[in-house]
C-alpha cells in the first residue's frame, strides 16, 4: 500500500541502527541494499528502507529491546496490510516482516525480518534446503556493523529482481570469492534455475 495509507518511510542509517542494538547478546544483521553498500564499501543508491534481519528465535528478546517503539507486523505476508505486535506475542511463520517506528507519530524507520535457524545453522524461510553456519551467515563492516554475507542477500534479491538488485549484484560481485559464488549459484538453482546471475557466477563457481 501507498505511504498515506501505511505512513511514511524514513529509514535509519546503519549506525543508527548499531547504536539501539549494541550490547546485545543476540545476533542481528543489516540486511537489503545497506548490506550490499556495506561490503562494497560505498553508497550505490537511494534506500526506501533499512531492513535487519534477526532470527525468529530470539524474537523475545528483539521485542523487549524495543518495548518502547511501535511495531506492526505485515499480517498475513505481502497483502500490504499491518496489525500491532502485541507485548508477549510469539509470531509464527509464515509471518516475519516487522515495521518499526520509535513513536506512533514518527515515520517508518526500521524494517525487522525473521528468519529461522536450526541449532547453529540458519534455515532460509523461502527454500529450507538452503542453509548455512549463523557464523557464516554475516560479515562485519570497517566500523564495526554487523551486516548480512553479500551472496546471502543476493540470494533474497534473486528471487524478482529489479534495477535496484542488478544494481547491488553488479557491484558486489567482483568481491564474492569461488565459494560465495558457488553457493550462491547453487542457491539461486533451487528457487529459479533459469536465473541469469547463474550464467554470471559459474564461471567461476564451477572452476
Amino acid at each position: 500500500m501507498s505511504a498515506d495509507v501505511l505512513g511514511e518511510w524514513v529509514p535509519d542509517r546503519p549506525e543508527d541502527v548499531a547504536a539501539v542494538f549494541a550490547e546485545r547478546d543476540f545476533p542481528w544483521w543489516i540486511a537489503g541494499g545497506y548490506a550490499i553498500e556495506l561490503a562494497v564499501g560505498r553508497e550505490l543508491r537511494v534506500h526506501g528502507d533499512l531492513d535487519v534481519l534477526v532470527l525468529r528465535r530470539d524474537q523475545a528478546l528483539v521485542r523487549e529491546l524495543l518495548a518502547g517503539w511501535d511495531l506492526y507486523v505485515a499480517d498475513p505476508p505481502g497483502r500490504g496490510e499491518l496489525r500491532p505486535w502485541r507485548p508477549g506475542e510469539t509470531l509464527q511463520p509464515p509471518l516475519h516482516d516487522i515495521w518499526c517506528r520509535r513513536t506512533p507519530e514518527a515515520p517508518w524507520s526500521v524494517q525487522l525480518m525473521l528468519d529461522e535457524a536450526e541449532g547453529t545453522r540458519w534455515v532460509s524461510r523461502r527454500a529450507p534446503a538452503i542453509r548455512l553456519p549463523i557464523d557464516r551467515l554475516g560479515r562485519t563492516s570497517k566500523t564495526g556493523i554487523p551486516y548480512l554475507a553479500p551472496e546471502v542477500q543476493l540470494f533474497y534479491k534473486a528471487k524478482a529482481t529489479r534495477d535496484e538488485d542488478e544494481t547491488d549484484f553488479e557491484a558486489v560481485l567482483p568481491l564474492l570469492d569461488a565459494p560465495a559464488r558457488a553457493w550462491l549459484a547453487d542457491a539461486i538453482e533451487v528457487i529459479a534455475p533459469s536465473h541469469p546471475w547463474i550464467r554470471l557466477l559459474l564461471p567461476v563457481s564451477r572452476t
